[in-house]
């Protein structure tokens, strides 16, 4: 190589640490970077790419550079010109995996029946292409949603499955058994086309690299990559493997960054057993760990360690820092998640008189429907927020089409709300239906839903959308009529019952769909704060109105676990760590210890995004999908280390809130709590029933005996300000202001 660049100076090889130095020099065979959280791992692979190029060893074309992000791979391109001192590198390949697979792609086209121009199909067109070889069939694309069938599709790509290798075992009664058919003629279909989707990038190569007849093209491949370095390799799936594999078997060299302990992605098809098994893979191979963090206190790193040494499947390291100890970790019990939202707030208040910024705080939730309370509690405050990673909760089109029934329910004029969810789940009402009724609302004054009531005595529309309409009508009619004489929160679950709203995500496939469902179960429970629909409808208008994003603002950030991952702040709340919640029950139940791993890598992914200061709490009582529920503390909470964590429980709520001893004995959790499972609602326990010191400003003590004249006898077991928790036997638990009960004796 003539004129070749003078390998990188001392000083930048002399900044890094000695693990650090090891993973950049160690050029030839295998090598299995672990990577710790915070270790300085983007700074290892840029080093290591500017090394191979300044020290001679490779042209930029001869390495081959996978990153997970566009952004991720523009980020490394920068950093390793800033380092061979601004000069740009061409001609080398670094990209995403489906970026790099795609350029092989159209170079080998003809060997898969396509040619080098086709086109990239995504999503929508991969749905509608499967839905149009469904109704071929005659498969019902309502009892199997067409993406429900690509996404199963797009899942056997992953592992790199041909269709001539998906049986029944594989397809089991999805379409009716005949899923593994419609695969093979959306691939034929895909090439009538000239198309193939983004599976197909990797699935194509795979098939081209494998096939003894093109042994000249892998062989190509192998002399021209002398270094292949990967990002992220935890969150490969067996597609990417074997690809990986496949172009590895030339030079051997190949550099794989990743942290078996930081793989949450399971549920999309990542595979932490390529990472776990990197040393049978490729024999002889170098492990390096990269244990010295740089972002957090050691008092964070020792409970991350604490909690994920309790996985079986990982192959090992210790962070360390030399920050110092700093701040414990606050570990808060609190009685609900209106508490645990009101402790946060307050915390976070007083982080800001210590001068903390709101941009360097987050809350990091295990579910989606956990933000409502956070919300709800920060507006209060006026403390502004940013929901990353989705839309805020009254945002989230679930909860806006709940609303839009709602309103029309209480205002029938509201044309707005009617117009989004008319034909919502699908009834048959088109855009020419809609139309018809606009042009006779404008004709007579009058509102939307009044054309309706009168296109519903007259002939302008065909028989069958008239009975819709009439339908729909009625609907509206019975539950306006229940509103006097039915709580709101039974007449919200009855008109999403009722309209088909629930049963259309229900039947949804999607695996966004449980989510939804789970925010509209939080949807009703948070109505069970107001007195009624109207108030409440009310209450969201005002919290819309108020969620202002103003630029340059500094904002409290409210993410998912699994969206913090690569990011970092100086005080993390973890809220919501209880058994079913954290760890999902749902996880360990589809995944066995498997699932349960997973989660545990999540609370380690969360734990280590705190660089000064962390806050984990759980509650006695967790209202979820609807129900009050008695929750006992994660099996996470246990596992961290005493030494480094600070216990506190709400006063007068687990008796020793102060202390912490033989896994929370003396606090009323863990062994003592898991063993007996007291219910503090339905059981109401002596330490939760005894009557407190406390009594609220109309005289209401909890253990109080009242009578409301809908639910009967009840005994108080929570108070806030005039807001009683009562339970009332086989009414279940409600909350209802203390004006509507009378003390009984």
């Amino acid at each position: 190589m003539q004129n070749a660049p003078a390998p990188l100076s001392d000083s930048v090889l002399n900044s890094l640490n000695d693990a650090q130095r090891q993973a950049v020099e160690t050029t030839e065979g295998p090598v299995l970077v672990l990577a710790g959280a915070g270790t300085g791992k983007t700074r290892v692979l840029v080093t290591r790419l500017a090394h191979l190029l300044r020290s001679n060893l490779a042209f930029p074309g001869q390495i081959l550079a996978v990153t997970f992000t566009n952004k991720a791979a523009q980020e490394m391109k920068h950093r390793v010109s800033s380092l061979m001192g601004g000069a740009p590198v061409e001609g080398w390949w670094l990209g995403t995996f489906h970026a790099l697979a795609a350029r092989m792609l159209r170079r080998h086209a003809d060997l898969v029946g396509l040619q080098s121009s086709f086109t990239i199909l995504d999503q929508d067109d991969q749905v509608r292409l499967i839905k149009q070889l469904m109704e071929a069939e005659n498969i019902d694309t309502k009892k199997w949603p067409a993406k429900m069938l690509a996404d199963k599709i797009s899942s056997w790509k992953d592992k790199g499955w041909m269709p001539a290798q998906v049986g029944p075992d594989q397809t089991g009664d999805l379409a009716g058994g005949k899923l593994g058919s419609i695969y093979a003629q959306y691939q034929q279909r895909l090439k009538t086309l000239n198309a193939c989707d983004f599976g197909d990038l990797l699935l194509h190569m795979i098939h081209i690299l494998k096939d003894p007849r093109n042994a000249d093209v892998l062989a190509d491949y192998h002399r021209r990559f002398k270094y292949i370095l990967v990002d992220e390799y935890q969150d490969t799936n067996v597609a990417q493997y074997l690809w990986l594999r496949l172009l590895a078997q030339g030079s051997n060299n190949i550099c794989c960054v990743g942290d078996d302990d930081q793989s949450i992605y399971g549920w999309r098809g990542a595979e932490v057993d390529n990472i776990l098994r990197f040393e049978k893979d490729f024999p002889g191979a170098a492990i390096i760990r990269l244990e010295e963090n740089y972002r957090s206190t050691g008092n964070i790193l020792s409970a991350a360690n604490a909690v994920i040494a309790n996985n079986e499947g990982r192959l090992g390291k210790q962070l360390f820092t030399s920050h110092g100890d700093g701040e414990k970790i606050k570990v808060r019990g609190l009685w609900d998640g209106e508490a645990e939202a009101r402790w946060v707030g307050e915390e976070i208040e007083a982080l800001q008189f210590k001068k903390y910024s709101l941009d360097d705080i987050a809350v990091l939730v295990r579910a989606g429907f956990q933000t409502r309370e956070f919300e709800e509690r920060f507006i209060q405050l006026g403390l502004p927020y940013r929901v990353i990673g989705g839309p805020r909760f009254y945002e989230r089109m679930e909860i806006r089409d709940a609303l839009a029934y709602m309103r029309v329910v209480n205002q029938p004029n509201d044309d707005l709300a009617l117009e989004r969810i008319i034909n919502t789940p699908k009834r048959g009402l088109g855009d020419t239906t809609v139309q018809t009724l606009y042009t006779h609302a404008r004709a007579k004054g009058i509102s939307l839903y009044s054309a309706l009531q009168d296109l519903m005595q007259t002939d302008e529309l065909k028989p069958k959308v008239k009975t819709t309409i009439m339908k729909l009508v009625d609907d509206f009619e019975r539950w306006r009529s229940m509103a006097s004489n039915t709580s709101h929160t039974d007449l919200a679950k009855h008109i999403l019952d009722e309209s088909g709203y629930t049963a259309m995500w229900q039947g949804d496939k999607s695996p966004e769909a449980p989510g939804r469902l789970e925010n509209l179960k939080e949807l009703v429970s948070g109505m069970e704060e107001f007195e009624n629909l109207p108030v409440f409808l009310e209450h969201v208008s005002l919290v819309m109105e108020a969620q202002n994003n103003d630029a340059g603002t500094e904002q409290v950030s409210i993410m998912t676990l699994h969206g913090a991952k690569g990011l970092e702040f100086k005080c993390v709340f973890l809220p919501g760590w209880e058994e079913g919640l954290f760890p999902s029950q749902r996880s360990m139940d589809e995944n066995g210890l498997k699932g349960l791993e997973e989660e545990r890598r999540l609370a380690y992914v969360g734990i280590t995004r705190a660089r000064e200061r962390a806050y984990i709490s759980h509650v006695a009582n967790r209202r979820m999908y609807g129900n009050w529920m008695s929750a006992i503390p994660s099996r996470f909470v246990d596992e961290l280390p005493e030494d480094h964590i600070d216990v506190q429980a709400e006063t007068g709520l687990h008796g020793n809130a102060g202390g912490r001893s033989s896994h929370w004995d003396s606090s009323g959790f863990g062994v003592e709590y898991a063993a007996r499972k007291t219910s503090y609602i339905d059981g109401v326990s002596s330490k939760v029933s005894s009557k407190a010191d406390v009594t609220n400003q109309n005289g209401f003590s909890r253990g109080d005996k009242v009578f409301h004249e809908k639910f009967g006898h009840g005994t108080v077991i929570h108070m806030d300000g005039q807001k009683l928790d009562i339970n009332f036997g086989k009414s279940g638990t409600k909350r209802v202001m203390d004006s509507f009960v009378t003390k009984a004796d």
